[in-house]
């Protein structure tokens, strides 16, 4: 290697880390502020993330975009508008999601009609589809941070996400052989992935130990239960990641997006994660 591509790689490592700190620093921050901080950090990434993917099927500045966009707004909404109300309020949650969804189609189907053929039906469908994949699955956070004990099992979905990710990494660059899906991700193996569970689990028995006191309400067990959560989080956090590479390698980009330098888009950052809130989140509601 020549000393110039050395002092590259050097300053694409620093870009990448300098990135990363700032993302840890404003993650840390909303989800310990939580509320109408981490509602708004949430909307923001959410919009950011559902561009990214807009964009990658060409229809990111169009009318169909917008009813996109509009729609998650209108559920981060519906949100704020529970975390408002008083715990004895009525909140006609299970009313209001299926009307926005019912609006949404409608609306979407309108502009795909009356636009026609501006749009083809895969860029309509990913229009749909995203809403759900980014925005609805990245609000589970926010419900996560917001159930009983959530200041302490939040964390267990970059538990599963960042933590198994990084175990699964080390493992795999030690002993992996075994290939998963060589096509989507050639450097992912089978011992990598087994490293990431079994990783992810062991952080997750090691954080239930260090805040045991505090949890012993919520939690009769909170040491096999954040391990499970943990293990079953970080399997759903491989799917989350290659259905990210999937997409973009159907669309032939290399990142969603440049703004996170060295890390590419939100979506690149969070294409696990947006797997693992939603998993979290009922597990803890079954009270696993």
């Amino acid at each position: 290697m020549s000393n110039k591509e050395s002092v590259q790689k050097d300053n694409s490592f620093l870009i990448r880390l300098r990135t990363g700190a700032i993302l840890v620093v404003i993650a840390v921050a909303a989800i310990v502020l939580g509320g109408y901080v981490l509602w708004g950090v949430l909307l923001a990434v959410s919009l950011i993330g559902l561009m990214e993917l807009y964009r990658a099927v060409g229809v990111h500045k169009s009318p169909a975009a917008a009813s996109g966009y509009v729609a998650a707004a209108a559920w981060y909404g519906i949100l704020l508008w529970k975390e408002m109300l008083s715990e004895g309020d009525a909140f006609p949650y299970t009313i209001l999601f299926p009307v926005l969804i019912a609006a949404f189609i409608i609306i979407l189907l309108a502009v795909y009609v009356f636009a026609f053929p501006k749009y083809n039906s895969e860029q309509i469908t990913m229009v749909f589809f995203g809403f759900f994949y980014v925005a609805l699955t990245l609000s589970y956070i926010f419900l996560v941070r917001g159930l009983p004990g959530g200041k302490y099992t939040v964390w267990l979905i970059f538990i599963g996400s960042w933590g198994a990710d990084t175990m699964a990494y080390l493992v795999g660059r030690s002993i992996g052989k075994h290939k998963i899906v060589p096509v989507l991700s050639p450097k992912k193996s089978l011992e990598g992935f087994i490293g990431g569970v079994i990783g992810a689990a062991l952080i997750g028995v090691i954080y239930a130990l260090i805040f045991k006191n505090s949890l012993t309400e919520e939690f009769p067990n909170p040491v096999f239960s954040f391990a499970v959560i943990a293990a079953a989080a970080s399997i759903v956090s491989m799917i989350g990641d290659l259905a990210a590479s999937a997409i973009k390698r159907d669309k032939q980009i290399k990142d969603y997006g440049k703004l996170l330098p060295g890390h590419g888009g939100i979506l690149d950052r969070f294409d696990s994660v947006i797997f693992i809130a939603p998993i979290v989140y009922y597990l803890l509601y079954l009270g696993i």
